[in-house]
């Protein structure tokens, strides 16, 4: 038996696999944001929110 054969089922599913479109890819975002009911400890919590986007889109470059 070569060493090949009992992958063979293993492998076949790999062409099967669905592809989803780029546009009905989520960016992971769903939250739902208020600025009328937004508190202090919100207020804190988006800027370093943009703090830590800004430091990892100036790390990537």
């Amino acid at each position: 038996m070569g060493r090949a054969q009992g992958h063979k089922t293993r492998d076949k599913n790999k062409a099967k696999l669905p592809q989803v479109p780029k546009n009905m890819k989520s960016d992971g975002i769903d939250v739902e944001y208020s600025a009328e009911l937004a508190d202090h400890d919100d207020l804190e919590a988006q800027a370093r929110s943009k703090a830590a986007d800004a430091r990892v889109k100036n790390s990537k470059k």
